[in-house]
């Protein structure tokens, strides 16, 4: 017994009803990508050549020193100015002790020297008054042969006595000639001691200062004999062991601020004809998935590929030559809440959507920057503790009338 045509799966009424439907929602389905695409998705230029990076901050010793102590490890967090490495301060301390010793005995005898000059002004006036005495003495002796030389032609005195007077001339002639010669040398020796106290004040003194510079110099190498953190951050990496001898700009540790982060896309040449400054960028990271998306802005763009900025560059012009796509790296800015909320490290894998809709930036960054950039004040008491020691020193061993 044959079936009627009407009762054929092909035309039975459900059944062509939901092949219907089934061909209309692909029909939908298929506009609405269509649509999509020209009111989005072109809109978008993707990469998953984009990796985490950051300041990656070495800790180097500014002076050579054998380490005795390592306060900090692997995976820790640490604070600006916290110590991080401890060095041998036995060599510093002794050249500081010297250096110390040096500025107090310059202050002493420069003080000495600054005393002395009222003590050889009194003798000014005492070798003046002598010089006075002398020349009233001479000119006395003067007038007394005068008057035995008139006498003497009358026959009235005695050839001894009137060489007893010219032999007295002579002696004041002497004596006035030695108090010229005290009042000057002591007037020079005045103005030599004056020269060299002619500073204002101490601290201003040529000898004063160079003997301070010197301590200067050896307090702060006592001072960078405790390495301490530049940044807030963690210890990404420590190269240095106890007891290791160790020499001025040797790497000991890596830090890493992980608040301080951002993405290096890199995309390919053709993407770049719509990239711009100050884009909107949506990325997620391996790590967490495509649960967690980061928003970003496109801060920068490479000014050349990473082939061109390569250790090995390629050479192109050979003969067997194959066109390669370049790639050049993009900055895109993360979003410092989210990146508190989900930490990322420094390497991770990310994938990167530009919006490029909108074209009103710039293709790359026309003006300088006008903030600080990065800066760290960690160091400063350094130079603050020694000018007080210098203070000190000068303000005690100051000698004062």
């Amino acid at each position: 017994m044959t079936s009627s045509p009407s009762n054929s799966p092909a035309t039975h009424p459900s059944r062509q009803k939901g092949l219907t439907l089934i061909a209309s929602g692909l029909l939908v389905f298929a506009l609405s990508y269509t649509i999509w695409q020209w009111l989005n998705a072109r809109n978008i230029e993707s990469t998953d050549n984009a990796y985490v990076t950051g300041n990656v901050v070495q800790i180097t010793p500014q002076i050579a020193g054998t380490v005795v102590a390592i306060k900090v490890d692997e995976a820790d967090r640490v604070l600006q100015g916290q110590t991080l490495i401890k060095m041998d301060p036995s060599d510093t301390q002794l050249a500081y002790d010297q250096a110390s010793d040096q500025l107090a005995q310059s202050t002493r005898e420069l003080s000495a020297q600054k005393i002395n000059n009222a003590v050889l002004e009194e003798q000014i006036k005492i070798k003046q008054a002598e010089l006075e005495r002398s020349q009233h003495e001479l000119q006395h002796a003067q007038a007394d042969l005068a008057r035995r030389n008139l006498v003497a032609s009358m026959g009235g005195v005695g050839k001894e006595e009137f060489e007893h007077a010219m032999k007295q001339v002579e002696v004041s002639k002497n004596l006035l000639s030695s108090s010229q010669s005290a009042l000057q040398s002591a007037k020079d020796q005045l103005l030599a001691n004056r020269t060299l106290t002619q500073s204002a004040s101490l601290y201003d003194h040529p000898s004063i200062k160079k003997a301070a510079s010197k301590l200067s110099e050896a307090a702060l190498a006592v001072q960078r004999s405790q390495l301490v953190s530049p940044i807030e951050g963690h210890v990404a990496k420590r190269f240095v062991q106890l007891g290791q001898r160790v020499a001025p700009g040797t790497a000991l540790m890596t830090l890493v601020n992980l608040d301080q982060l951002w993405v290096e896309a890199n995309f390919k040449e053709v993407q770049l004809r719509n990239i711009r400054m100050g884009q909107d960028v949506e990325l997620t990271a391996d790590v967490y998935g495509s649960s967690v998306v980061y928003h970003g802005k496109v801060s920068g763009l490479g000014t050349g590929t990473g082939a061109a900025f390569s250790l090995l560059p390629a050479q192109n012009a050979t003969g067997n030559w194959i066109k390669i796509v370049q790639r050049v790296p993009v900055r895109i800015s993360l979003d410092p809440k989210e990146l508190k909320l989900n930490p990322l490290r420094i390497g991770l894998s990310m994938d990167v959507s530009v919006r490029t809709a909108d074209k009103s930036g710039d293709f790359m960054a026309q003006l300088p920057r006008t903030d600080e950039g990065l800066s760290t004040h960690a160091f400063e008491s350094q130079s603050k503790q020694s000018n007080e020691l210098i203070q000190s020193i000068i303000k005690s061993n100051a000698v004062s009338k």
